[in-house]
């Protein structure tokens, strides 16, 4: 049986094993994973599976990452409240920007004016749907292979969807370019 077949077929034994050993603890499945990550790495797992001795050895290494204060497990993963320092200064030279509360808002809104576009016609809305394509990809030659939208037809639906925005950002209040 090979190393993957092995976990496959006893992963939900693992886990079992690892719950019990952790006393139903919420951490159970975080060790079982950790112990199945650190056994696929391990040198000698091939010959442990071959031995019949694998089981076991899980058995053991879950206990130990779980009860012991110095296990990698718990040097990786429980350390709290401990602070770790840098040598790299540059992160306290940088300068403090500050927030840009404004492109929050200018977004916000886009969002809501892109969601009523799908409410008001069929033209808006394939509009809208090219534009959050082209978001997406930013290629009109990509969306024309995916849709059968001739590229033009595609880059004037959302020219004409910027536009549109633009129009509906400046009706609320908001200038943005």
């Amino acid at each position: 049986m090979t190393l993957d077949e092995f976990i496959n077929k006893n992963y939900n034994e693992i886990m079992l094993m690892s719950r019990k050993i952790c006393k139903g603890s919420s951490e159970s499945p975080d060790v079982a994973h950790y112990v199945i990550m650190k056994f696929l790495e391990h040198s000698e797992a091939q010959a442990l599976i071959d031995r019949n001795e694998a089981m076991k050895f899980l058995s053991g290494m879950i206990w130990r990452n779980f009860n012991s204060s110095t296990s990698p497990y718990h040097k990786i993963y429980r350390q709290k409240g401990r602070v770790f320092g840098t040598d790299d200064q540059s992160y306290y030279e940088q300068p403090d920007d500050e927030y840009d509360y404004y492109q929050d808002i200018v977004i916000d809104q886009t969002e809501k004016i892109l969601n009523a576009m799908t409410k008001k016609g069929v033209h808006l809305w394939y509009i809208k749907t090219l534009f959050e394509m082209y978001l997406k990809f930013n290629n009109y030659s990509e969306i024309s292979r995916k849709t059968g939208i001739p590229r033009t037809s595609i880059s004037h639906a959302v020219e004409e969807c910027k536009q549109y925005l633009r129009e509906e950002l400046k009706k609320s209040g908001i200038s943005y370019d």
